[in-house]
């Protein structure tokens, strides 16, 4: 994952968070697509009597059920690719996390699927933020996520979620973001 930009003036303190667009989604976008295509073309083979595949001879299999499968999930990788090559081009979740002094607000934006959720902007004010919170969880599963303590309100994740980042950016926006607040941080 790619080291998230810090844009930091004396008033202003702004992390970009990286969306969708990973090697890992681009990845599987391009497997899918191309063994989506493959199944799709090997099942329709013995209907149309024609090898559609070049390298195979698929006009032996027969139509059913070997063929429908074929084309079943053939239907389902390239339906399930529509959805990678989706989230690439809208590059979901991108977006920043904004401290401005002079407006004494914390802003939170991640881009979304187009419709009424487009575009999720949450605001807070700076003064009501208590402490920052580092979970770092090693294993099978890792996690590593920065969290905003809010009077009043739920802990605000300032991660991203999905593909933990490194923990040298996790470390270094929570001490840019403890200095910028003058806040203490909890976790670590």
């Amino acid at each position: 994952m790619a080291i998230q930009a810090i844009e930091q003036t004396d008033k202003r303190l702004r992390f970009e968070v990286p969306g969708s667009r990973r090697p890992s989604t681009y990845f599987f976008a391009v497997v899918l697509t191309v063994g989506g295509l493959g199944f799709l073309l090997a099942g329709l083979s013995p209907f149309v009597d024609t090898n559609l595949l070049p390298f195979t001879d698929t006009r032996t299999l027969s139509r059913i059920p070997q063929g429908v499968a074929m084309i079943f999930y053939g239907v389902l990788a390239l339906l399930a690719s529509a959805y990678y090559w989706m989230s690439l081009v809208l590059n979901l979740g991108a977006g920043y996390n904004e401290f401005d002094k002079d407006k004494n607000l914390l802003t939170i934006y991640r881009s979304g699927f187009p419709g009424k959720n487009r575009h999720i902007k949450f605001t807070h004010d700076l003064d009501k933020i208590t402490g920052l919170k580092v979970e770092i969880k090693g294993g099978l599963n890792p996690a590593r996520s920065l969290f905003l303590k809010i009077r009043g309100a739920n802990n605000v994740r300032l991660s991203p979620i999905g593909q933990p980042p490194a923990l040298v950016t996790v470390e270094d926006q929570a001490a840019a973001v403890a200095r910028f607040l003058n806040i203490g941080i909890e976790g670590i």
